[in-house]
């Protein structure tokens, strides 16, 4: 067994959210959460069928953000693994719908951080071992680190003034 770092090609201003899922309707299942979770929202869906003819099934409202799924899909080369990538909208926004997604058994990462997705690979296939999701620690935060984070949340909308 080989263990390999894939690094994931995330779009500028995009977001990532990488898992596993055990059934080819994923790409239409996932679209359908996508399209009617967040108005406006771009994204593109890619798959990696796992049986049969072993296919990258893909779907999406934006096309360079579907050929960015793809890449990332064939660079994993996974089997049952599926990459989303989204645009004007956070993964915060989508990534309860996509847990309940009845095929879906994990998510990895949702994140706009640099990822590296750890692959092993074995005479049967490839598949994921876990992620790296952007830095290591460099401190802890103090007292105007949390000043700074709840600014943020607030700046963005995502806490009342």
């Amino acid at each position: 067994m080989e263990f390999q770092a894939v690094a994931i090609q995330t779009p500028e201003g995009a977001n990532v959210i990488l898992g596993q899922s055990h059934f080819i309707k994923t790409v239409e299942d996932l679209y359908e959460i996508l399209v009617s979770s967040v108005p406006g929202a771009k994204f593109g869906v890619a798959f990696c069928e796992s049986s049969g003819p072993c296919l990258i099934r893909s779907a999406g409202n934006d096309e360079p953000l579907r050929d960015a799924a793809i890449r990332n899909a064939q660079a994993v080369g996974a089997g049952h693994f599926f990459v989303v990538v989204l645009r004007d909208a956070f993964p915060i926004n989508v990534l309860n719908a996509i847990k309940q997604c009845q095929e879906v058994c994990t998510i990895y990462c949702a994140s706009a951080n640099t990822i590296e997705v750890i692959v092993a690979v074995t005479g049967q296939g490839r598949g994921v071992m876990g992620v790296v999701d952007g830095l290591s620690p460099k401190g802890v935060e103090a007292a105007g680190d949390v000043t700074a984070r709840k600014d943020f949340l607030r700046k963005i909308g995502y806490k009342v003034q």
